[in-house]
């Protein structure tokens, strides 16, 4: 739909390969951080009872995801994606294994530095350019599904690090998932992550705006915004994924149900992004936000009315269906708004700003449950536990 009259395609199926290559990459990658989330009660139980210790190790991992993403964007620009990702994915590995050594600091640093910035932030923001210069035609479908590896990592990897976690801890599911990571991404980096075909000169697709303006409005304007908006709807995007299992845990669910439920949440997310994607190829970018944020507004409000373990369940894959579209559908944006050579540092700065908002999120939920002692809309009198009936 955007590809501009009489310029030749640059999508092959060559193009689609490495889009593939690129989901599994990140579906590998970004499980590591699920690990802490699983295992949320139990490394909180090591650190004197308080969740917001290892929901802020999530945190940092969100805001090395961001922050690594700008640093990591420009070095790929120069040295090429396939070089950070095979170091990326050594340093998940070092993050983990430095993670289960006990004192927080270890924790905060194996996430934040380790696996958020220097891992997972070599990957996640420099594939975003990466592939985008893949394809032209169905630009918004390739960036909806590498977007959905996170998804995909969501869904699959709970369960299993719910039954890991029970039968060999924490710390060696930690372990064992490093050892995995480098042996799984550095072969297929090196085997199909070659350099993206040229893009012809062009600011723009299909030429909607200028390299001067965007939407008639000074571009770095128009980027604030976005940028401020990519925050404010990740932060309660964040929420549900960084709490569920715990959430579930405390209203007397299953922990394997609770595993189950993100399971669930995210796996229907990673399905629906692919249905956002078909949507922003013909509605483009910024019209995919807006209904996709109206679909989030409406699940998350949810949330609120919900406490036995069916309805959490349809909530739940409610809450996937309708937030997965935003964040792809705002990258499509930012590629049609402005120049494909600024590409490199607008995507990532805006992906720190959006991961800036997961972080935040799943922070203040863990803060607010050390303040309250509970996750419902009234604190509990002292003493008592949390129930469905009090939460209603």
């Amino acid at each position: 739909m955007h590809q501009p009259i009489g310029v030749p395609s640059v999508e092959t199926r060559g193009s689609w390969i490495v889009a593939t290559v690129v989901l599994v990459v990140l579906a590998l990658s970004f499980g590591a951080p699920w690990i802490t989330i699983i295992a949320l009660k139990m490394i909180a139980a090591e650190q004197g009872g308080l969740r917001s210790v290892p929901a802020f190790a999530t945190a940092l991992a969100w805001l090395g995801f961001g922050t690594g993403g700008i640093a990591m964007g420009y070095v790929a620009e120069r040295v090429g994606v396939r070089a950070t990702v095979i170091t990326g994915a050594v340093m998940i590995c070092i993050g983990l294994a430095l993670s289960t050594g006990g004192a927080t600091w270890q924790l905060y640093v194996g996430q934040g530095l380790f696996v958020g910035f220097l891992g997972v932030g070599g990957m996640n923001a420099p594939f975003y350019v990466y592939v985008s210069r893949w394809f032209d035609r169905r630009r918004g479908s390739a960036l909806a599904l590498i977007s959905s590896g996170s998804y995909f990592a969501g869904a699959i990897w709970p369960p299993i690090f719910e039954r890991a976690v029970a039968y060999a801890g924490w710390r060696q599911t930690m372990l064992y998932f490093g050892l995995i990571e480098v042996a799984v991404v550095v072969p297929l980096a090196a085997m199909f992550l070659r350099p993206p075909p040229e893009l012809p000169p062009i600011g723009a697709l299909g030429g909607t705006s200028t390299p001067y303006t965007a939407m008639g409005w000074p571009p770095n304007l128009v980027f604030a915004v976005m940028a401020a908006a990519g925050i404010f709807c990740c932060v309660p995007m964040a929420m549900p994924q960084a709490h569920l299992p715990a959430f579930c845990s405390d209203l007397g669910i299953l922990a394997s149900h609770g595993a189950a439920m993100l399971s669930v949440l995210l796996g229907t997310a990673f399905v629906s992004r692919q249905f956002w994607g078909w949507i922003s190829d013909r509605m483009g970018g910024l019209d995919t936000v807006l209904a996709g944020s109206t679909c989030q507004i409406a699940a998350m409000s949810a949330f609120m009315f919900t406490q036995d373990e069916i309805g959490l369940f349809a909530v739940s894959a409610a809450f996937g269906l309708g937030f997965a579209g935003i964040i792809p559908a705002y990258i499509l944006a930012i590629r049609e708004f402005f120049p494909a050579s600024q590409a490199y540092w607008r995507i990532p700065t805006f992906l720190f700003c959006s991961g800036s908002g997961m972080a935040i999120g799943g922070w203040l939920a863990g803060a607010l449950y050390d303040h309250y002692g509970t996750y419902m809309r009234r604190p509990l009198p002292p003493g008592l536990s949390p129930t469905p009936s009090i939460w209603r």
